[in-house]
């Protein structure tokens, strides 16, 4: 199976700083240049408050991205799917899919920040019954011309929401416990994950393999997702510090999660691409690369040094 290769896009940023449209923007149509599979966008709508987030929207920034690309595909990573509203959710993605050309690829997940979940009135303890309620919906309203149902007081009544996306997005669910990786093998296209090492990555994907097959699906149907933090450096200790305080700064690893700093791609070209090629080989099938700092050198440096040692020269990175 071809391993394909995208990007994360800085549409939410420490306190310290503003999210750029024009400089996400920017930064896609690169990624694009040097023949990167795809670009993500991080989904909240607000978080922290000791220690804010600034965010942009994540459809809307897709949305702004997909003007402004042309070939590259345009994932989230992930949409919180229990605060959405779902019939709404359904339109707005599946007009995103259609003015794209087909080229929305949506990882959702139950989300986790509870105050989001107080602001929108969906009850916290709850969101795995809502993600599931949701999704049905969702697809139900992508796929059929004359919907009719009850979704816990949603009412549709020989519903047309036209024109249908086709083909829809393709769906990857993420998450961590044995019931979120069911749901991943079982509701939708797959999985996505967030900075697991290779070795939590094989054990979670041969997991939702064996709750694919027990469901009665072809496990070989399902695709997977791994985003990962990436450093490339001097040194493998240098290019640790480095992308250990960028991870500190950015982004959150519960420790009830299986996410970890450790997962960082780091090093030298060469040490990075044997870490890369440690993924691969625990089945990860589209490596998403969150760059230190977001910087471009370190993604020029990954499409033209390391990707190469791979075997995986990128078409646009001479």
């Amino acid at each position: 199976m071809t391993v394909e290769f995208g990007l994360a896009l800085e549409n939410f940023t420490p306190g310290r700083k503003t999210p750029s449209m024009d400089a996400v923007v920017e930064y896609a149509q690169t990624a694009e240049e040097l023949g990167f599979a795809s670009v993500w966008a991080w989904d909240h709508i607000f978080l922290g408050a000791r220690r804010p987030f600034p965010f942009l929207e994540a459809l809307t920034t897709l949305t702004t991205v997909a003007a402004r690309t042309s070939r590259i595909h345009l994932g989230t990573g992930v949409l919180v799917l229990p605060i959405r509203e779902p019939a709404i959710l359904a339109k707005a993605t599946g007009t995103l899919q259609i003015a794209s050309g087909g080229r929305l690829v949506l990882g959702l997940a139950a989300g986790w920040y509870e105050r989001e979940f107080e602001a929108t009135g969906v009850p916290f303890k709850s969101r795995g019954t809502a993600f599931e309620r949701n999704l049905d919906m969702v697809f139900r309203l992508w796929g059929e011309d004359d919907l009719s149902g009850e979704w816990d007081g949603r009412v549709l009544r020989h519903v047309r929401m036209l024109p249908l996306p086709g083909p829809r997005p393709q769906v990857l669910i993420g998450g961590y416990v044995d019931r979120v990786l069911k749901r991943a093998a079982t509701l939708g296209d797959g999985w996505i994950t967030y900075f697991y090492t290779a070795g939590s990555f094989a054990r979670s994907w041969s997991k939702i393999r064996a709750f694919a097959e027990e469901a009665g699906r072809d496990p070989d149907q399902l695709r997977n997702a791994a985003q990962l933090p990436l450093c490339i450096g001097p040194s493998f200790e240098h290019a640790t510090r480095s992308v250990n305080e960028y991870v500190a700064e950015y982004f959150d690893t519960p420790a009830w999660s299986e996410s970890t700093a450790d997962s960082s791609i780091r090093g030298t070209a060469e040490q990075c691409a044997e870490q890369i090629a440690a993924h691969i080989e625990a089945g990860a099938q589209h490596l998403i690369f969150c760059p230190y700092n977001y910087e471009r050198e370190q993604v020029h440096r990954l499409a033209t040094e390391v990707l190469p040692l791979l075997g995986a020269r990128l078409p646009g990175a001479a």
